[in-house]
């Protein structure tokens, strides 16, 4: 029974993993967070390698405080690069697959079409350039490294737009929700069965492990701003709330946001033979999801 190691469990992708688990019994799984797997600690990664058989490892862990991360570049360039290497290197040694988590931040260019894989990048803030830096690493030192580039990711765990929306959509009359930035919602429990449905696939041989290699995009179907997003989550949960569209500019932070980050999700859907849901659809269950899990 193949082993698969998750890093950064306690994430908003990592805790779906840990949802969708049972759902593949044909894999054993080890969730690990930075107390039981530091990805920074090389010797605690090839230690742990060692140890475990593994078979796969799907990276969730980085550092995605966004703005903060203007104040931290050290840090956030330890995880976001430096771990990955440490874990390109371990999985490469030990000829494991990995499967590492990017972002659309890496794609900041003037351009109103979908980006595909091959499209230039221009990282803006420290953010987008540690995970652009651990994207190269990832592909210069594994060539079964996939580079997993989403956005906008929400979910009912953790923190995120979705459940900030509603939080202050009840507890205000009036938001100002940014109406220039473009691109499309991630439901991370769809990420999560991706990733999750591609491993499968590669295991049971219908997909050669050497098609994992390289840059490839999810998210969900579909484009919206921020601003419609928002009216997206307040329609369905019948919020009354009046939302104004506002500018980027009328919204300063102290990293910069990519203004237009859709992107081309034709390459995994071909490569792979999966069906991605449109982003509403997706919204509307991850608000049953939250409903269901709110106390009474």
């Amino acid at each position: 029974m193949a082993l698969i190691l998750v890093t950064g469990a306690n994430g908003q992708v990592g805790q779906e993993l840990q949802f969708l688990a049972p759902q593949f019994p044909d894999f054993k799984f080890i969730f690990t967070d930075v107390s039981q797997l530091d990805i920074t600690d090389e010797k605690g990664v090839i230690d742990f390698f060692q140890k475990n058989k593994i078979d796969y490892c799907l990276n969730c862990a980085a550092y995605t405080a966004v703005d903060k991360a203007e104040s931290e570049a050290e840090l956030a360039g330890k995880i976001n690069a430096l771990g990955v290497k440490h874990l390109a290197q371990a999985c490469l040694l030990h000829n494991t697959p990995l499967i590492q988590l990017s972002t659309d931040y890496v794609y900041h260019n003037d351009q109103n079409t979908p980006f595909k894989e091959g499209d230039p990048t221009n990282p803006q803030g420290v953010y987008a350039k540690t995970k652009l830096e651990g994207d190269e690493i990832a592909l210069k030192v594994h060539p079964y490294a996939m580079v997993l580039r989403t956005s906008w990711v929400y979910s009912a765990f953790g923190n995120n737009f979705v459940k900030t929306m509603i939080r202050l959509g009840t507890e205000r009359d009036q938001l100002g929700i940014i109406f220039d930035q473009i691109g499309s919602p991630t439901y991370a429990r769809d990420l999560a069965l991706a990733m999750l449905t591609i491993v499968s696939k590669v295991d049971k041989g219908v997909i050669e492990r050497g098609q994992l290699g390289g840059v490839f995009h999810y998210s969900n179907e579909g484009v919206t701003s921020w601003y419609d997003f928002a009216m997206a989550i307040f329609d369905l949960e019948g919020i009354s709330c009046e939302v104004k569209p506002i500018e980027t500019k009328d919204y300063p932070t102290p990293a910069k946001r990519p203004p237009f980050s859709l992107m081309n999700k034709g390459k995994i859907k071909s490569t792979f033979d999966i069906t991605i849901p449109y982003w509403r659809k997706s919204l509307k269950n991850c608000l049953a999801v939250i409903k269901q899990n709110m106390p009474t």
